[in-house]
């Protein structure tokens, strides 16, 4: 089928990735994933789990979520209905962008899909209504090892395109330790994950 084009981006190991895509006046077709051409493009993970999420509505702020020790997780994340800005934090010790972060808008329309590797907290704002968000995992879920970071954390200084005090968020998401509580315990070491 078409390739694909995969971008590195500023945070190390994480990729940007646009399938090809064919559209004609009834719409488009596109092979979301295809474990073959994604090995020629040398991303090579044994995705074992699909999830999928629905945010009614815009506002919604997920995150920021991460899997510690054997249940760390790499995510390969798009979004069917709707656009999110996707934001993930560098949480490895000793990474060349260890604590720094990065948005990325993921919308229907531009068919994108991010890597995130291991050792990366994750979240998500919708910027509209009805988004449906979908990610393969390499790892199940384990609640046991479900671990997050504040996404208001005025450390790291997220840029998020919304009024914090609006979101809408679960509870404990709203809860979440800073950076820096969650730094005193960090599981996450740059090359052994």
């Amino acid at each position: 089928m078409g390739k694909l084009i995969v971008k590195n981006t500023k945070l190390q190991d994480v990729k940007l990735i646009t399938p090809a895509v064919f559209g004609d006046n009834r719409g488009f077709f596109t092979e979301s994933y295809s474990d073959r051409d994604f090995k020629v493009a040398g991303i090579d993970f044994d995705f074992i789990q699909d999830n999928h999420s629905l945010s009614t509505q815009a506002g919604v702020l997920r995150g920021l979520h991460f899997q510690r020790g054997k249940a760390a997780q790499t995510k390969l994340i798009r979004v069917v209905t709707g656009a999110v800005l996707d934001v993930i934090v560098d949480v490895r010790k000793g990474s060349p962008t260890y604590k720094q972060w990065e948005g990325y808008l993921l919308t229907a329309s531009n068919h994108r899909q991010l890597l995130v590797p291991k050792g990366f907290a994750h979240g998500f704002v919708t910027l509209t209504d009805n988004v449906n968000f979908l990610y393969k995992c390499d790892n199940y879920y384990d609640a046991a090892a479900d671990g997050g970071i504040s996404f208001k954390d005025p450390d790291l200084a997220i840029d998020w395109p919304i009024d914090l005090d609006q979101a809408i968020t679960s509870e404990k998401d709203a809860q979440q330790p800073t950076f820096a509580e969650f730094e005193q315990d960090n599981p996450f070491v740059y090359g052994e994950i």
